[in-house]
């Protein structure tokens, strides 16, 4: 019989894992010694919390769980917003921490990496789960396995006490597919045939169901609003809006139509109020839900709810004849969308358009800087699961860095570029030589202004002095020789030539206005 640890790293294999990222401890010790040979890669990030943000990056480009490995205590705290970001997202990633002994738990006596419950501090973030006894292994993985790959998606806890890493535990069993359920379309459907005027919403729900959108979409004849997470779908498809229904030609479109299709969003403010103006409000007597997360759906009144995943019933929802003007509702709102936006917002759009065509099919991977906020606004991104990033939802600044890398160990063929502020860069900038150490192809792109400019922009427009906003950023040049990096400067326009030019891992410092000189 072998060692849970042995048993785990199997069924880690089993499940089709291929890497895990993770820095080792001596309360993982025996996980590490059953990961040579099981043919799975191991990645050392220099920061727990950068193991967390690469494994969601590797969900996020692969479509499948991302794992991290880290100790208890530290380990685990360093992990909770790598977490909370990941349930945000939906995003689904395994965390696997050790334990302290299980004699010693909640009993303070001030063992090493000791906390009063671990496992507290995660259960508000997604499943955790805590092996007592080595034959209730095989049930933990089970639970840990349909939380990842079936329902919404989000980050899982499993701890494993110290004395049982080498313990003899029974062999898992195959993790047996759920069978398909979908809820009756019928009256949906007879609602959609109605329509004159219908409009689709579409969240990070559809991401894996780009076919089936589009499918409907022409079959309805519905204009499609793209939220952040669902960019790279429709590229270019004369119903698609992939603009933010934050502005406000977007919400006219919306308001405007006798029935709205939700598909696979929670209806955010992130998405729909960026600018927190409110306002945003759909009759619920035009709306309907399709979410495969049943309390997802009882957040919002509707007309009706359909509670599937968003592939499996879209099809059943397509109409026998389209309405004729959606196209033209779709070009009319995206033109006064992108119209609506200031200078510096189009400027930013136009630069990730010339990236896009430069670099096309790759993966963009963002932080919270201005390009990205532009770009979660208005911009078309030509992949599905090319464009995603922390500016929405839970908004972990730091997140690029490490997602960048997760996402290259995921698509290995094709181009990353994360495109990070230099705000951003410095919660993990040790990440850098992860990179390097792996030889991944990717551009790291820090857009530098010396500071926290939506923050400082923000104080300024409420009147407030400006503090805080202006630590200093290190010699990039000097970072990228220290972290083995092939380095450049250069400015907007010369960005799309020069990323075009040669592959990563690389750092291209772009200068932009500094913050102290805002105002």
């Amino acid at each position: 019989m072998k060692s849970v640890a042995q048993t785990l790293v199997e069924w880690l294999k089993s499940m089709g894992v291929e890497v895990v990222f993770g820095i080792p401890g001596v309360h993982t010790i025996e996980l590490y010694r059953a990961l040579p040979g099981s043919g799975i890669h191991h990645v050392t990030p220099r920061h727990e919390g950068g193991a967390g943000f690469m494994a969601d990056g590797y969900a996020r480009a692969s479509g499948r769980f991302g794992v991290a490995l880290v100790i208890t205590g530290p380990g685990v705290t360093n992990m909770l917003t790598p977490m909370a970001q990941a349930r945000a997202d939906s995003s689904p990633m395994l965390v696997i921490s050790g334990v302290n002994q299980r004699q010693t738990l909640g009993r303070g006596m001030g063992h090493l990496h000791e906390l009063p419950d671990q496992r507290a501090l995660t259960r508000v973030l997604g499943p955790a789960l805590h092996l007592e006894d080595p034959k209730a292994l095989p049930g933990i993985l089970s639970h840990a396995g349909r939380a990842l790959t079936t329902g919404r998606g989000g980050p899982v806890h499993v701890q494993i006490p110290l004395d049982l890493m080498d313990k003899p535990a029974p062999a898992t069993v195959p993790l047996a597919a759920p069978a398909p359920s979908l809820p009756d379309p019928a009256k949906a459907l007879g609602r959609i045939r109605m329509a004159k005027a219908p409009v689709i919403l579409a969240g990070g729900g559809c991401r894996k169901a780009g076919a089936e959108l589009q499918a409907l979409a022409e079959a309805m004849g519905a204009p499609v609003v793209l939220t952040a997470n669902a960019r790279g779908l429709m590229h270019n498809h004369p119903l698609a809006v992939p603009a933010s229904a934050s502005l406000p030609p977007v919400r006219a479109l919306i308001d405007g139509a006798d029935l709205v299709l939700v598909a696979g969003s929670e209806l955010g403010p992130t998405d729909y109020d960026v600018y927190g103006t409110g306002g945003f409000e759909i009759p619920h007597q035009s709306l309907i839900r399709i979410d495969i997360d049943g309390a997802q759906l009882a957040r919002h009144s509707a007309a009706l709810t359909l509670q599937a995943d968003v592939a499996a019933i879209l099809p059943k929802l397509a109409p026998p004849r389209p309405v004729t003007d959606g196209a033209a509702r779709a070009a009319k709102t995206r033109t006064a969308a992108f119209a609506a936006l200031d200078a510096p917002y189009q400027s930013d759009i136009r630069l990730l358009e010339a990236l896009r065509d430069r670099v096309p099919n790759a993966i963009m991977v963002g932080d919270s800087t201005q390009i990205i906020y532009a770009g979660n606004l208005y911009y078309s991104h030509d992949a599905p699961g090319g464009w995603f990033n922390a500016a929405t939802g839970y908004g972990a600044l730091g997140f690029a860095t490490g997602a960048a890398i997760g996402a290259a160990f995921a698509a290995p063929d094709r181009r990353v570029i994360c495109l990070t502020g230099d705000g951003g860069l410095m919660f993990h900038p040790g990440e850098l030589r992860t990179a390097r150490d792996e030889d991944l192809d990717i551009t790291f792109v820090v857009f530098n202004n010396h500071g926290y400019g939506e923050i400082a922009q923000s104080m300024l427009d409420a009147g407030a002095e400006v503090l805080g906003c202006t630590p200093t950023p290190p010699d990039m040049e000097a970072l990228a020789k220290a972290s083995g990096l092939r380095f450049d400067i250069c400015s907007d326009s010369e960005l799309p030539e020069l990323i075009a030019s040669g592959k990563g891992p690389r750092l291209i410092e772009v200068e932009r206005p500094r913050v102290v000189d805002f105002g």
